[in-house]
C-alpha cells in the first residue's frame, strides 16, 4: 500500500513570498486569493480560518463537501515536522490500532491537479497530499489528505507539484503550536492533535436566514394579531436519522517517508 505523502527535499529553499490576509505581506498575485468559501477549523490546539480560493474550483467543492459531511471530525494531523509543514485529513488516523497505515487512507477517490503559478506555498498556505511522482505521474491530489505550510522557508521548491488551494487567513498560531509538539521518529506527535470539528463559514447564509424570519414573523403579527395560541398536540418530536460513518474505500501501499 502507497501513503500520500509531502516529501521534504533535503535542500530547503527560500520562498520569497510574505503571508497572506492578516500577516506582513501577501503574495502579489493576478489571481483573487480573497475570493472564496472560509472553512472554521477547531482543534485540540485551537481554531484557525481557512480561505479556500475560488481559482481551485475542484479542490474548493471538494473540501467544503468533505466538510459538510463532517469527514474530518476527529481525524489527527497524522504528520508534523516543524520548520516546513503539519500534515491531516486521513480518516485512518482516527484508530491508533493502525497507526502503521496512517497516510494511506481517503475517501477513495483523487483529485486533478490545479496547479496556478500564481499561487505558491507562503506561510499557512493550504495544500493537497498526494503520491509520489512514480505512482502518480500527474500529480492528482489525495482526496481527502491536506498540510499546512508552516514555515516560508521550507517551501518553495514545493510550488508546480503540489497543489495550494487555499490560506489560514486567521489563527496561525495554531498551526505553530501543533509544529511544535513533541513526535516520534515518524513524524507522528506524541500526544494526539486532533480536529475536533471543521464547519463551512456562511455568515451571509445566516444573516439572510434570520432576516427572513423576522420578516415572516412580523407579517404573521400584522396579519393575525389577535390569533389565538394553538393548542398543544400531543404528537412525538421527529427523530433525525443518525449519520453514517465514513469510511475509507480504498487503502494504498506505504512507502518510506523519508
Amino acid at each position: 500500500m502507497k501513503k500520500f505523502l509531502l516529501f521534504a527535499a533535503s535542500l530547503l529553499c527560500f520562498a520569497g513570498c510574505g503571508n497572506h490576509n492578516g500577516n506582513k505581506e501577501t503574495q502579489e498575485t493576478a489571481v483573487d486569493l480573497n475570493a472564496g468559501p472560509v472553512v472554521i477549523m477547531t482543534t485540540s490546539k485551537g481554531t484557525m480560518k481557512i480561505r479556500l480560493f475560488d481559482a481551485t474550483p475542484r479542490h474548493r467543492d471538494n473540501f467544503v463537501k468533505l466538510v459538510r459531511e463532517g469527514f474530518y471530525n476527529g481525524v489527527k494531523f497524522h504528520r508534523v515536522i516543524e520548520g516546513f509543514m503539519i500534515q491531516g485529513g486521513d480518516p485512518l488516523s482516527k484508530t491508533d490500532t493502525v497507526v502503521a497505515n496512517w497516510g494511506t487512507g481517503g475517501p477513495g477517490y483523487t483529485v486533478e491537479a490545479e496547479f496556478n503559478p500564481e499561487i505558491r506555498h507562503c506561510k499557512g498556505a493550504l495544500a493537497a497530499a498526494r503520491l509520489g511522482d512514480m505512482a502518480n505521474p500527474l500529480r492528482a491530489s489525495s482526496g481527502s489528505q491536506f498540510y499546512i505550510v508552516q514555515s516560508d522557508e521550507g517551501c518553495r521548491h514545493l510550488d508546480g507539484q503540489y497543489t495550494v488551494y487555499g490560506q489560514v487567513i486567521d489563527g496561525m498560531e495554531v498551526v505553530d503550536l501543533i509544529a511544535a509538539v513533541a513526535t516520534d521518529p515518524y513524524d507522528h506527535p506524541l500526544e494526539p492533535v486532533v480536529i475536533l470539528n471543521a464547519v463551512v463559514d456562511e455568515p451571509e447564509a445566516a444573516e439572510e436566514s434570520d432576516a427572513a424570519g423576522e420578516a415572516e414573523v412580523a407579517s404573521k403579527s400584522e396579519a393575525e394579531p389577535e390569533a389565538a395560541a394553538k393548542p398543544e398536540t400531543s404528537a412525538k418530536p421527529e427523530t433525525a436519522p443518525a449519520s453514517k460513518p465514513v469510511t475509507p474505500m480504498e487503502k494504498f501501499s506505504p512507502v518510506s517517508e523519508k
